[in-house]
């Protein structure tokens, strides 16, 4: 098996020119709860063992603050720091004593196309379950790219993540057995794409759906079953314009899987998934899906 020096995707950080707003989305639709409240932040969490997956900050306008991962040892955090700094990502925070609620240590960058990353050990866990129609944790962050081939090798040779699969606009990538943690998508602009939430089961991912839309929320793609990871899906644009997806099923891999190429995931015209059912994504959520910029700070 691969010995990965990051072993999850933990978090992700937004900001949102409503943060009362989008707590109240994201707790009361969503699924989510309030873990804590320090330093101007909101965190939320999921019914996993995290003590939180998404931190809410004030802001102009909405944006991605940063991506935290955790990593497996503290020697393996020192090591992603030095290759981290030795690619060319910015130091934004040394290695130290995390500020969040969570704790632990951590350090923070700016990779070479502008997103920050945060990787942390021995931050503090719950005691979670899964819990129906209730997101479980996160379950991969996908991220646009003008340049994926350049940010693939950043993943992989920088950050030790393992290239699963390959379509023509996406390459998708692991850190552990979930067949991928991070996906990179072709794109004009270097920006947010999504962020997926694992829900515990496929009934969660319909009836959470249900929630969402009689809330007034409608969904923008889906429900569908993927292509590469073979998990299913439900696409929804968050009050902020954020495009945030409900995911189960996600596809086990090990260090035995082949990797498949464009070539092998085409689809036949007019189908975009495994089933053939879902409807085309609305250009709500196309649009969106190129409108979460880097935050600068």
């Amino acid at each position: 098996m691969s010995d990965f020096p990051v072993i999850a995707l933990r978090s992700v950080e937004l900001s949102t020119p409503d943060l009362a707003g989008a707590v109240a989305f994201y707790t009361s639709v969503w699924g989510l709860e309030v873990a804590a409240e320090a330093g101007g932040k909101v965190f939320l969490a999921a019914t996993g063992d995290d003590f939180h997956v998404l931190e809410l900050k004030a802001g102009d306008k909405a944006e991605l603050r940063k991506t935290t991962f955790r990593a497996a040892s503290r020697a393996a955090l020192e090591g992603l720091l030095e290759r981290a700094l030795a690619a060319g990502c910015a130091l934004v925070r040394p290695l130290g004593p995390a500020d969040a609620p969570s704790g632990g240590e951590r350090f923070v960058v700016r990779e070479p196309q502008g997103a920050v990353l945060e990787f942390v050990w021995n931050d503090l866990r719950k005691q979670g379950a899964a819990v129906a129609n209730r997101p479980l944790r996160l379950a991969h962050v996908n991220i646009n790219s003008s340049d994926i081939e350049g940010l693939t090798g950043f993943y992989r040779d920088v950050l030790g993540f393992v290239l699963t699969d390959r379509s023509k606009l996406m390459a998708f990538l692991r850190c552990n057995d979930d067949h991928h943690a991070v996906v990179l998508a072709e794109a004009p602009v270097n920006g947010l794409n999504h962020i997926a939430f694992l829900m515990p089961d496929l009934e969660s991912v319909m009836r959470g759906s249900g929630r969402v839309v009689d809330a007034g929320t409608p969904i923008g793609w889906g429900v569908g079953r993927h292509g590469p990871g073979d998990n299913v899906f439900a696409y929804f644009v968050d009050p902020a314009g954020v495009v945030i997806e409900y995911t189960a099923e996600v596809l086990q891999v090990d260090d035995s899987y082949r990797v498949k190429g464009p070539e092998e995931w085409v689809w036949p015209p007019g189908r975009t998934d495994h089933w053939g059912i879902a409807p085309p994504k609305s250009e709500a959520c196309k649009k969106a899906q190129l409108a979460i910029g880097f935050a600068r700070f």
